[in-house]
C-alpha cells in the first residue's frame, strides 16, 4: 500500500532548524512562554478554511520533513533511558508525521497567525483540525513523563 499526501500549507516559524525548538517545554509547561507563528494556507485550499475563526486552538498536523532517519527507539530530551518511539515525541518514526495543538489568534486570509507554534520553518502543513470539547480529555496519565 502506497500512502502520499499533499501538502495544504507551510508553516512560518522563528525556529530555523530542530535544534532551535525548546525541547524544555515537553516537560515543563508551567514555566514555557508560547512563541507566535503562522501557517500559510496555499490558495487552492483557502476555502477549507471558512468558519476556522470561530475556534480558539487548532490541530495541525504536519510533516517531519528534514528527519532523515527511522527508528523505533528513542532518547528524549533530558533522559538517560531509550523509550519507545510511540511513547514520545521524536522526528524520527516510521512515517514521518507530527502533531501539535496551536491558539489561534487570527485569520488574514490564507494566514492563520498562531501561538503555542513547535514546528520549523518551512515544514509542510498536512492537515487541520478544530479542536473541541471532544478532545480534551480528563483522568489522563502521562507514563514515563510523570517521573520526570
Amino acid at each position: 500500500m502506497n500512502i502520499r499526501f499533499k501538502p495544504i500549507g507551510v508553516v512560518h516559524s522563528p525556529f530555523r532548524k530542530p535544534q532551535d525548538i525548546p525541547k524544555k517545554r515537553v516537560y515543563d509547561t508551567q514555566s514555557y512562554e508560547p512563541v507566535e507563528g503562522e501557517l500559510e494556507i496555499f490558495a487552492e485550499f483557502q476555502e477549507g478554511l471558512k468558519d476556522i475563526e470561530g475556534f480558539s486552538h487548532l490541530i495541525i498536523l504536519f510533516s517531519f520533513h528534514k528527519s532523515r532517519q527511522e527508528h523505533l527507539t528513542a532518547h528524549p530530551p533530558c533522559q538517560t533511558k531509550t523509550r519507545g518511539v510511540f511513547a514520545t515525541r521524536s522526528p524520527h518514526r516510521p512515517n514521518l508525521i507530527g502533531m501539535t495543538v496551536v491558539r489561534l489568534i487570527e485569520r488574514n486570509g490564507k494566514i492563520l497567525r498562531v501561538s503555542g507554534i513547535d514546528m520549523i520553518e518551512g515544514t509542510p502543513v498536512l492537515d487541520i483540525k478544530p479542536y473541541t470539547s471532544r478532545d480534551q480529555k480528563m483522568d489522563i496519565r502521562l507514563g514515563w513523563i510523570e517521573t520526570v
